[in-house]
Formats: C-alpha cells, sequence, structure tokens
C-alpha cells in the first residue's frame, strides 16, 4: 500500500522558488561532476519505507497549503560526521502540483495516506507558467 510524507517547505515562498533552487542544487551538482539527483536530509529516518517507495510522494507544504509533490525515488539513512543518525530522502528533481490543501504547521515530516494526499492538477491549469498567484485564485474559486 503506497504511503506518502508530508513536510513544510522551509525557506520557499511559492512553488516557483522551489523549483528555482532544486534547479540551483542541481547545477551545483552538475558542475562538481557530483551525481546528478536530488536529496533532502532529515533527522529523523522513516520507519515504513517499503510503503514510501511503492509508489510514494513527498507533499510540500507551502505558505500553509500543500501545494506540490516529488516523486520518493530511495530513502538512505546515515550517520554525520558527529555520529548523529540522518536520512537522506532521493526526490525525482520534477514538480508535480497538487490541488491546494490547507495544512496547520508540524515540526519535521509527518506520513500522509495516500486516500488523504490532494490530487494532483493536470492539464491547461497545471502549466509551469501560472504565476502562483493565479494559481491561488483560480482554486479559491473552485475553478482548479
Amino acid at each position: 500500500m503506497t504511503l506518502h510524507l508530508l513536510k513544510l517547505c522551509v525557506g520557499a515562498d511559492s512553488v516557483e522558488s522551489l523549483q528555482a533552487w532544486v534547479d540551483f542544487r542541481l547545477d551545483e551538482k552538475r558542475m562538481a561532476g557530483e551525481p546528478l539527483e536530488q536529496l533532502h536530509t532529515t533527522r529523523m529516518v522513516p520507519t515504513r519505507k517499503d510503503e514510501l517507495l511503492d509508489g510514494g510522494s513527498l507533499y510540500w507544504v507551502i505558505k500553509g497549503r500543500i501545494q506540490v509533490r516529488q516523486h520518493l525515488i530511495d530513502i538512505r539513512p546515515f550517520k554525520d560526521e558527529a555520529g548523529i543518525k540522518r536520512c537522506d530522502l532521493v526526490l525525482e528533481p520534477r514538480l508535480i502540483l497538487t490541488q491546494y490543501q490547507p495544512k496547520r504547521p508540524f515540526q519535521g515530516w509527518r506520513y500522509l495516506k495516500a486516500e488523504d494526499a490532494p490530487a494532483d492538477i493536470r492539464g491547461v491549469a497545471a502549466s509551469a507558467e501560472m504565476p502562483d498567484g493565479m494559481r491561488q485564485e483560480l482554486s479559491e474559486l473552485c475553478l482548479i
């Protein structure tokens, strides 16, 4: 059974700024000759790895709303230089817009059941050209 992760997107104030950050980090890796994979490091290691890697995604909460997701490719536990357990979430760099879903602040990440996850936005409304403000207004009018 597929399971997802939910996480606050700290530092990004829009889907566009998250995409710019992902692109920037991949460019840095390309120039450094490192493998081109997007990693997001967390302190806690998910215990339900098999369910998460069975088609799961990381859903990002931006400005109090779930807005976008990224497919989870792998989960890699490790210990940092200080011997503290950490975990790299390996994500597909492509962002998939979702319907807005309000979410209150929380710390760390949470599991998100597949039936509770917001649907993807498909078609013309999912165009990368649509500004976040326009997308928000259309969502509030129940047009997307």
